[in-house]
């Protein structure tokens, strides 16, 4: 590795270090650069109920609204079932029927005590994550509204929200948004081996680039409170060759690290970017999120109990500093050159049959 690559690295564990960045924001931006799943956790890391609310918020769950209160005791309902009847396991009454579904989330992250408790309040937990996807999913099929719609709503709220990263400080020099073209989704289908449409995930995609690399830890925090919920990261859709995770841990305190997830596919700096047709020095940090749209009322009324009233659309979110950003438009990086060489890759493709 270069010295003034080293410097930089140097440099940002410090800056790192100085922020105070909780368990829980760490946590997420772990799940985000390893494009890992919730269901493979062993423990959650909300400190208080605001945490909760916060995350619940971002599901489009609003606490303060009865039928939202009512689907997510639905929803927790529906979990506990599933896991009696299907594994077996017995809870008991406190946790069968707690007077504030939220309580579950808080006694999924307790550390130390009765361990039985927090084991069964997070298995709890990722079967309500599973459920919950699984019947938006179902929702997006009953109903009438377009996807093209549905990404119409994403990105207007995305971007409302990327004017407010700006308003409240956060070093953002820039924050747009782009939809793939009609012949870009086209030859990305015909590049790709596995040409099935529904693998084109970045049909929507953000790109928020700040002023410094050793902003992108701050901008992370700032994104995960206020435009996704970090547990619908897409896995195995996240790619990182710019930010070293480790240094995302250098904020916390000994016991901290100790509490944190052994990640099933750790994150580590590529060499070189995911895509095959980018340059060997393009850096990039992205992943794919299913991001949650609420759907009208007069569409989603006669659904709200038992498959609620949000849906989710795939939206990319990319992540990188300036000056990477203005290094990837230069020499072999550069975005004529990457069409250039997937062109070569189509044209050889329907010529002659390979790749």
């Amino acid at each position: 590795m270069r010295r003034d690559i080293l410097e930089l690295d140097t440099a940002l564990s410090r800056v790192v270090a100085e922020q105070t960045i909780t368990l829980e924001e760490v946590e997420a931006i772990r799940l985000l650069l390893s494009g890992g799943s919730v269901v493979d956790w062993h423990k959650a890391a909300f400190e208080e109920i605001e945490s909760v609310d916060r995350l619940l918020g971002l599901l489009l769950i609003d606490m303060a609204d009865p039928a939202d209160r009512e689907r997510l005791r639905y929803v927790f309902n529906e979990a506990v079932s599933f896991l009696e009847e299907h594994v077996q396991l017995r809870f008991p009454d406190y946790l069968r029927n707690p007077d504030d579904v939220r309580e579950v989330f808080l006694w999924a992250s307790q550390t130390g005590g009765f361990r039985r408790r927090q084991i069964l309040s997070c298995v709890i937990l990722k079967l309500m994550h599973v459920i919950h996807h699984m019947e938006a999913a179902d929702l997006k099929l009953k109903t009438a509204i377009s996807e093209a719609e549905l990404l119409d709503l994403a990105e207007a709220d995305i971007l409302r929200k990327g004017r407010q990263m700006r308003e409240q400080g956060v070093p953002v020099m820039s924050f747009y948004g782009s939809r793939k073209t009609r012949s870009s989704v086209i030859s990305k289908l015909l590049a790709k081996r596995d040409n099935i449409a529904a693998t084109v995930f970045d049909k929507l995609r953000f790109r928020v680039v700040v002023e410094r690399r050793e902003d992108m830890c701050s901008a992370l925090v700032w994104l995960t409170h206020n435009v996704f919920p970090f547990n619908y990261v897409i896995p195995g859709q996240s790619h990182n060759n710019l930010l070293d995770p480790d240094e995302i841990l250098a904020s916390l305190s000994d016991d901290e690290r100790a509490q944190t997830q052994v990640l099933q596919d750790v994150p580590v700096i590529a060499e070189t970017g995911k895509n095959e047709f980018s340059g060997q020095t393009y850096s990039m940090f992205n992943f794919i999120m299913d991001y949650p749209v609420r759907l009208p009322d007069s569409v989603s009324r006669s659904y709200s109990l038992e498959l609620g009233r949000v849906v989710f659309v795939k939206v990319e979110f990319q992540l990188l500093d300036e000056e990477t950003a203005r290094l990837n438009e230069q020499g072999e990086n550069a975005h004529h050159r990457y069409k250039q060489r997937q062109h070569e890759v189509v044209a050889r493709r329907l010529m002659r049959g390979e790749r």
